[in-house]
């Protein structure tokens, strides 16, 4: 049978045009009287009462242990708060009373509801273009180069257009978030009036009370930078719904882009793909909009305050010496500059992915950022000259091994060694292989790879034969070679074989 406002309609309709009697109609469509009388009263059936609430006898000494468990919950984890139904297996277990789960549902719900712990209501908000924006820092796990690999997203979200910009760190450190910011409002294409806040370490050393915060210096720099107004939420779960829509967003973009787990080859090319996905998100149209979030941003960035003329610096620059074995130490973690700097004082810029090492002003060393603690990078560059006179150091050190596990040390260059060695000796193979290194100073590590190659199939094993073949590949052509200005200056015609050729022509006649 269909529904009832269908079944109402068949017992008019025959009571009108066939005349049948109620006890007739409720014979034919198998209802009660009650019903007939219903549909011939009104087209549209009435609304089912509400069973009135039982009294729950076995609830009755228990009613005090349920209300305490609902407003110790108050204080309780907000994903460990007690539902009703685990209210009513703790019942079961403590005391031995089962209590149907409907039972228990409603008896919560009418509880929470008279003890004021009901859910909190929301007035909806209306937002200008280029007013306002949020952020937050959320979660994804990610196959990265075959690992997986948790990365924190920074998000940026504009509440008037509800255009989002997401960019993935290895770690959710305070230069990420500077970086973030940075890349954020580049995309946006301008600066927001205000943007809001939650009580993220890198913006607030300290958190006062209400909205009050004792900010870093780092992020009040920041905020100078592209001057605008930082807005703090509540402490707690009230401060999350405080800025919802970029706590909604994390989930949401997280389960439409995310999902299944990516698989990508650099922490670069998974950026690319989220940008992607930014771009992409503005086809969308947020529920109860009729425009989509391209379209609103294209009117807000209208309104947004111009950028200013340069980037802000995201590193922290510091200072430290260098000791022995030609390292400094960044943040519990080691890294290694070049030799020449032993005993000295270098300035190192941290930053969310890279650190620069700067002697003089001048840049002297990059490594990639460690995440971790006693952690070391070394470069076997840093360590030539050292080498070249402690030939022995060179087959165990760090920076070899370090060079083999990242891929940059060439399979021939292990094949030309060895051949040294057996050739001569150890120490002088040593010395060979340090002079084939220091050739990447100038010439392109692929450059000197394809001359060792070429040394060793022509059967030249001697270091000196592949500076020798890197000359000969990189030498200009001699059309291509600048003379001297004392030598330029004398301009003379090209020497020819004219003269030569009447030479011996004379000669022939004289025979």
């Amino acid at each position: 049978m269909g529904s009832r406002v269908e079944l109402f309609e068949k017992i008019r309709r025959d009571h009108e045009f066939d005349g049948l009697s109620t006890h007739a109609l409720a014979r034919r469509y198998g209802v009660h009287r009650r019903t007939v009388r219903q549909a011939l009263g009104s087209a549209v059936p009435p609304e089912r009462k509400r069973p009135v609430g039982r009294p729950a006898p076995a609830l009755g000494p228990f009613r005090e242990w349920i209300d305490e468990i609902l407003i110790a919950d108050q204080t309780a984890p907000r994903k460990q708060r007690h539902t009703a139904k685990r209210i009513a297996d703790r019942l079961a277990d403590e005391h031995g009373v089962v209590v149907a789960g409907s039972t228990m549902r409603d008896h919560v719900r009418k509880r929470r509801r008279e003890l004021g712990l009901a859910a909190e209501a929301f007035c909806e908000q209306v937002h200008d273009p280029g007013v306002t924006a949020e952020v937050d820092w959320g979660e994804a796990t990610v196959s990265l180069a075959g690992v997986l690999s948790v990365l924190g997203l920074f998000l940026m979200r504009s509440c008037f257009s509800g255009a989002c910009f997401v960019m993935a760190f290895e770690s959710q450190c305070q230069q990420a978030f500077f970086e973030g910011h940075v890349h954020a409002l580049n995309w946006y294409g301008g600066v927001f009036t205000t943007i809001r806040y939650d009580n993220l370490k890198a913006a607030a050393k300290k958190t006062l009370k209400g909205r009050n915060r004792v900010e870093n210096e780092r992020f009040t720099a920041l905020r100078s930078h592209y001057l605008y107004e930082s807005w703090f939420t509540l402490v707690g779960i009230q401060g999350a719904h405080e800025k919802g829509g970029v706590e909604g967003e994390v989930g949401r973009f997280r389960r439409n882009h995310l999902v299944p787990i990516p698989e990508v080859g650099s922490l670069a090319e998974f950026n690319e793909r989220l940008l992607a996905c930014c771009v992409r998100d503005l086809d969308r149209v947020i529920t109860g909009r009729s425009e989509t979030v391209g379209a609103r941003l294209s009117q807000e960035i209208e309104m947004l305050r111009p950028l200013p003329a340069s980037a802000f610096p995201t590193w922290e620059q510091s200072t430290h010496r260098v000791n022995q074995k030609a390292m400094i130490t960044v943040r519990r973690n080691h890294y290694s500059v070049p030799v020449r700097l032993v005993g000295t004082k270098v300035a190192a810029r941290v930053g969310a992915r890279e650190i620069d090492v700067l002697a003089d002003g001048k840049r002297v060393a990059t490594h990639p950022r460690l995440r971790g603690s006693q952690l070391r990078s070394a470069r076997l560059d840093h360590y030539l000259e050292l080498l070249k006179d402690k030939p022995g150091a060179f087959e165990h050190s760090l920076a070899l091994r370090q060079e083999r596990e990242q891929g940059r040390w060439p399979d021939c260059f292990d094949e030309l060694w060895q051949q040294l060695r057996e050739r001569v000796g150890a120490s002088e193979a040593a010395r060979q292989i340090v002079d084939v290194l220091m050739l990447c100073r100038d010439h392109a590590p692929e450059v000197v790879e394809l001359a060792v190659r070429g040394a060793l199939t022509a059967g030249a094993i001697d270091g000196r034969a592949v500076a020798l073949l890197i000359d000969r590949k990189t030498r200009p052509p001699a059309s291509a070679i600048e003379l001297p200005d004392r030598l330029a200056q004398h301009d003379r015609p090209a020497p020819g074989l004219g003269e030569y050729d009447q030479l011996l022509g004379r000669e022939a006649v004289g025979q």
